[in-house]
């Protein structure tokens, strides 16, 4: 290795954290609120059960405990912290940020922070975003969690959706380094021709669509979702986007020791994995435990596979995402 590369700045994950609800939501459950059956969810989704947040458990509270777990696994103090971003599409306020009230309960008074909106997309991009400001040389230390409460804007109601989805956060450290590891190459996208507000959306709640009692009663501040439609650029904009980054880091997807999509449905996680040539025992899976926790889905993952060995030292790995806005993103990771 070369003098210059051996001094090459780059972004590690030093920690990762994560937390979930105690509660569970099984099928079974569900079958009780709505007109559904476990089996159809487990044939349609391969979910079986997700968590949910109690009322007075906010987003910040799970961000701020997978915070803690992370800063734990990384044995650094949250001084050492120099900015906070929070991936989330369910924020405690419109404002002032989550990353905010998160930096006040964690202590990490030394870093400022803010809030990324990118929908399921949403941790990968800040992983991208933390990977550029620490190269940069202006960073040494940046905490990007993913954390959601969907449980607060899923129409109960709504079958179609109601189903899919949960709640949880994970959090990362990402450190400077000159170590040979780190984030080895990242790509995002968007194409707002697909913010479509009947795609996958909420609606009411900002300014084109302010929340009244009409918007309400409704269900406008609820999400809506075509699953059809999304269901098809999954399957579609995943694969492109895995390729992509693998190509950027000139790597096959051989090389790759464990690949982690976004946990949205089964079906979408096996076609994509068909897709880019992954064996099922290379393809990261725990929709069936957690249903699609949004911006959370790949690190909670990630996190997971870390404490159980399923990823360790010196492993690739691969995050994958993607949605609403249309975004997506992936992530080539050696641990």
């Amino acid at each position: 290795m070369s003098r210059q590369s051996q001094n090459q700045i780059r972004a590690v994950i030093s920690g990762t954290g994560a937390d979930l609800p105690e509660k569970v939501l099984t099928n079974s459950d569900l079958e009780q609120m709505v007109d559904t059956e476990s089996d159809w969810i487990v044939q349609r989704t391969g979910i079986a059960e997700r968590r949910i947040a109690e009322q007075d458990t906010s987003t910040s509270d799970l961000a701020a405990n997978a915070a803690r777990r992370a800063l734990k696994s990384a044995q650094i103090d949250p001084l050492d912290i120099e900015l906070i971003v929070v991936c989330t599409a369910t924020p405690d306020m419109s404002f002032p940020s989550t990353a905010c009230v998160v930096q006040m309960k964690i202590g990490a008074k030394n870093a400022h922070a803010f809030d990324l909106s990118a929908a399921c997309s949403g941790f990968v991009y800040g992983l991208d975003l933390a990977d550029g400001m620490i190269k940069s040389g202006r960073y040494k230390t940046i905490l990007v969690i993913g954390a959601e409460t969907f449980s607060r804007i899923v129409n109960w109601t709504d079958r179609s959706t109601c189903i899919l989805f949960g709640d949880g956060a994970g959090a990362a450290i990402v450190q400077a380094s000159t170590e040979d590891r780190g984030i080895i190459a990242s790509y995002c996208g968007a194409d707002g021709a697909y913010a479509d507000t009947e795609l996958l959306a909420v609606p009411a709640g900002g300014s084109t669509l302010p929340v009244t009692a009409e918007n309400v009663k409704k269900q406008l501040h609820k999400i809506t979702m075509k699953g059809r439609e999304v269901f098809k650029l999954g399957v579609r904009i995943m694969p492109e986007a895995a390729l992509h980054t693998l190509q950027m880091a000139g790597l096959t997807v051989e090389d790759i020791d464990l690949v982690i999509p976004h946990q949205a449905n089964l079906r979408i996680i096996e076609a994509v994995g068909e897709r880019i040539g992954v064996p099922s025992e290379k393809l990261y899976i725990n929709v069936d435990r957690y249903g699609n926790t949004s911006a959370a889905t790949v690190i909670i993952a990630l996190d997971e596979a870390l404490r159980s060995k399923r990823v360790n030292s010196g492993d690739l790995v691969l995050l994958v995402t993607f949605g609403a806005g249309l975004t997506w993103g992936a992530s080539i990771i050696r641990m």
